[in-house]
Order: C-alpha cells, then sequence, then structure tokens
C-alpha cells in the first residue's frame, strides 16, 4: 500500500511554462555556447542546476572548469530571480486535487525539486499551497547532500512523513532521472509523466512503472477503487 507520493514540481505539479530550463539556456549560451532548447531538457531536466549546466555544457565533449559552470549558475540565478519577479506561475491541472484526494486516504503528500530552498518556497508561495495546509513536506536539492537520482531527498521525505518502507513510496515526475531516482530509492512505483520536460519516448528509457498524461490518470492508479 502507498502511504507516500513524492511530486516533482517544475513540469509535473506546478507550471512555470518551462521558464527554468529556458533560463538555463539563455544563460549557458550568453557564454558564448549554441544549444538548443530540446538538448538543454534532455541532458538538465530534474537536476540539482548547477549540475544541469555542467551536463549541458558536457555535450560539446570538452573539459569545463568548475570557475566556468558557477559563474554560468550565478547568471542562471540572477536570471531566474528577475523571470519569477513577473512570472505567473500556477499548478498543473488537476495537482490540488490530487493532493487532497491523496491525503484524504491517509496518503502523505511531499514536493522534491532540483530547485533550491528559497526558489522553491517562493514558487509554491505563489500558487499558494502551504506544507501542513495543501502538502504534507518540500523537499529541495539545497537540503541534501546528494541531488538526483541519488535517493537523498526522497529518503529525507520519507523521514518528514513518518515512512519506513520505500515500497510504501510512489515517486513521480517529468523527467528521466525523476524516475531513476524513484528506482535508486527503490520505491514501489514511479511515474514519468508527460507535462513537463521530456517526450513519453524519453520517459520510457527510464523504465518506470507506469507514464501516465495526467495526475489524475496516477491517482487512479494509486486508488484504483475510487
Amino acid at each position: 500500500m502507498i502511504k507516500l507520493v513524492v511530486f516533482d514540481m517544475a513540469g509535473t505539479t506546478v507550471d512555470e511554462d518551462n521558464v527554468v530550463y529556458k533560463t538555463v539556456r539563455a544563460a549557458i549560451n550568453a557564454a558564448g555556447y549554441q544549444f538548443t532548447q530540446e538538448q538543454v531538457q534532455e541532458a538538465g531536466a530534474g537536476k540539482e542546476k548547477s549540475q544541469a549546466i555542467r551536463d549541458v555544457l558536457s555535450l560539446d565533449g570538452s573539459t569545463h572548469s568548475d570557475e566556468e559552470v558557477m559563474a554560468i549558475f550565478d547568471d542562471f540565478k540572477q536570471r531566474l530571480s528577475s523571470a519569477y519577479d513577473t512570472l505567473d506561475v500556477k499548478e498543473q491541472p488537476g495537482a490540488s486535487e490530487t493532493f487532497a484526494k491523496l491525503r484524504q486516504h491517509g496518503i502523505n503528500v511531499v514536493l522534491n525539486t532540483g530547485y533550491d530552498r528559497a526558489t522553491a518556497e517562493g514558487l509554491i508561495a505563489k500558487i499558494g499551497w502551504a506544507v501542513g495546509k495543501d502538502i504534507d513536506g518540500l523537499v529541495t536539492a539545497s537540503d541534501v547532500a546528494n541531488g538526483r537520482p541519488a535517493p537523498d531527498m526522497i529518503r529525507l521525505a520519507m523521514t518528514q512523513a513518518g515512512v519506513k518502507s520505500s515500497e510504501e513510496v510512489a515517486k513521480i515526475g517529468d523527467s528521466g532521472i525523476d524516475i531513476e531516482e524513484g528506482k535508486t530509492a527503490e520505491c514501489g512505483l514511479t511515474f514519468g509523466i508527460t507535462t513537463g520536460a521530456q517526450t513519453e519516448a524519453q520517459l520510457r528509457t527510464a523504465n518506470p512503472t507506469h507514464i501516465v498524461s495526467s495526475l489524475a490518470r496516477m491517482c487512479e492508479l494509486i486508488l484504483p477503487a475510487t
């Protein structure tokens, strides 16, 4: 029985018009590169953002210094802060209803993300979600030693929710690395969702338990009797 669902944020529960990966691309290309949006999303989706930058840069086959990566990361953070000042952030269709339905059945809802905590808290505040009211917890890349696909964020979510067995956990996200994270944490179920950064074909390469086109469909699979 599933007792905890760990939801990715951008592209899965939060609709921010893909501004993060557009901004990652803008910061990288401002440093003299010419990566496409597709390349950025395929290499960087779901990751802690300095790691995403590093992995996108590695696509050109050359070595990039930590100093270069962090300079681009600092530029990215400044650009993202400016973008968020005016961004109309909203939830993905059915997110609040899904959270409420799961919680009504005694299932904990925790958001996790490759964002740092300040960014993540800013996003959920814009939507109007609050820990304890709409969700049971929030875990960010800056809260743990190792980002995705390491299991650290899911294990912290389990601690927050008081869930001891990973078999009782489901993970859902819009990128292959979300699915890999769930598998590394030995979650009982892993879901890919096609509302965000990667296509069904890209998600399928990570071999999730299910691929869904909506949060409502995931909820049906976890609560088949409802």
